[in-house]
């Protein structure tokens, strides 16, 4: 990838990409430590390390959730109104028909993405509210005090939007990616220091700091093996007569690829979310109530992270989520029925429904393979918390997963727009 840039940098326009990139990029990380009027960040700070899904916000926002920043709701709003979206193409019709109007299409579903966001945005930002008023933190604010707070967050996350739209047109790579890669950056710093701490405390020695980075490369080689992995599916295109031509076009050979882990990010925070949902409303509302301290407290509680339920019930969300993911995205039916309007086929596999069901084996297949894969990732913090000294170590084999992704992209789009070029020191 170090090489890559190198590369990259000898190109004029991709050197103006590349500072674009950076730029936009710091204005972001700048942004991140611009205070909400008249907050306090204790209490939000408190919340996030204990981990869970506030946490996972946390990390996506680069510590800016804890900071109670400004741009503490980051680009969430639009990562789950996208989400929404998507879920929502495969059951309306109308949504399923613009997403096959290709350009045209693609821009009205981005338009009603970030209407959605907005909306969101506003529910989030009341919700973050309500979770610094819960502490007393705003007692002392007047009303158009507290509702320059909330629209506050709701511009944060409309300019995170913007940032992104323009990394995605000025700079390398997909904007909102490239900002949750970098925040998730951010985090090894601060992930380096409390390992610091803990041995200057005592509570871990060097042998076991050695073994637990020995650990986390062993964790992102995995990840880096998985994410380069695809199933191909071989496909077979048969001759044909090309219009005004009587000779014949040879019949082609390609494949299909199915990634393994494609889908492992998104089961891992729809998992999370079902698990850490109960906890964050009790936390939230319910005070004193007896139900909300059975849910905190309570050994037995499924919600407990140390018990076994707990890790059992959250390995079995990741692996069904992975899998659904994968159906709603790949649908065999359309895979067989494409495949068939454009006389390719599998070989060995008759058209039609013979080919369908081929699809689905292959696909269930794929899916429990990258679901036990996303299992592990989701449950190993949650096994280090609980029989490891690094319990406030900012560590999540999500964002390891997220991290190698973006940086795998990022250097593909790199290598494609160098050969766009002709970039003679990348292709001798």
């Amino acid at each position: 990838m170090l090489q890559t840039l190198s590369n990259a940098f000898k190109v004029p326009d991709l050197r103006k990409r590349l500072l674009w990139t950076i730029l936009l990029v710091a204005i972001f990380r700048i942004g991140s430590y611009i205070p909400l009027p008249g907050i306090s960040s204790e209490y939000l700070k408190s919340l996030s390390q204990s981990g869970g899904l506030l946490g996972f916000y946390d990390m996506i926002s680069g510590g800016a959730f804890s900071r109670s920043s400004i741009l503490a709701l980051g680009v969430m709003p639009y990562i789950n109104a996208s989400i929404i979206i998507q879920l929502l193409t495969v059951a309306i019709p109308q949504l399923e028909q613009l997403s096959k109007e290709g350009e045209n299409g693609r821009k009205k579903i981005q338009e009603a993405t970030r209407y959605v966001s907005l909306v969101l945005s506003f529910v989030l930002a009341y919700g973050t509210f309500a979770t610094i008023s819960s502490s007393g933190a705003t007692a002392q604010l007047q009303l158009i005090q507290k509702l320059v707070v909330v629209f506050s967050l709701v511009v944060g996350t409309t300019f995170c939007m913007w940032l992104g739209d323009q990394l995605t047109v000025k700079g390398i790579g997909n904007g909102t990616s490239m900002i949750i890669f970098v925040n998730i950056i951010s985090r090894v710093p601060a992930t380096i220091a409390s390992m610091m701490t803990l041995k200057q405390a005592g509570s871990a020695n060097i042998v076991e700091i050695v073994l637990f980075g020995v650990f986390v490369v062993l964790l992102l080689a995995i990840i880096l093996y998985f994410s380069l992995s695809e199933r191909r599916i071989p496909v077979q295109y048969a001759g044909k007569f090309a219009a005004g031509n009587s000779n014949m076009v040879k019949s082609q050979s390609t494949h299909i690829p199915l990634s393994i882990i494609g889908s492992a990010v998104l089961a891992i925070i729809f998992s999370m979310s079902v698990m850490e949902f109960p906890k964050t409303i009790a936390t939230l509302f319910g005070n004193d109530k007896e139900w909300a301290k059975w849910i905190l407290t309570n050994p037995t509680c499924i919600f407990n992270k140390k018990s076994w339920m707990y890790i059992a019930l959250y390995a079995v969300l990741t692996i069904f989520f992975n899998w659904f993911y994968t159906q709603i995205t790949f649908k065999p039916e359309e895979m067989s029925e494409n495949l068939h309007k454009s006389a390719g086929f599998v070989p060995g596999v008759r058209p039609g429904e013979e080919t369908t069901q081929f699809f689905e084996r292959v696909l269930n297949r794929v899916s429990f393979i990258g679901g036990i894969l996303a299992a592990i990732l989701a449950i190993t913090p949650v096994l280090v918390d609980n029989y490891t000294a690094f319990q406030n170590v900012a560590f999540t084999g999500t964002g390891s997963l997220i991290i190698i992704n973006v940086a795998l992209d990022f250097t593909r789009r790199v290598e494609s727009q160098m050969v766009v070029r002709h970039y003679k020191g990348f292709l001798k």
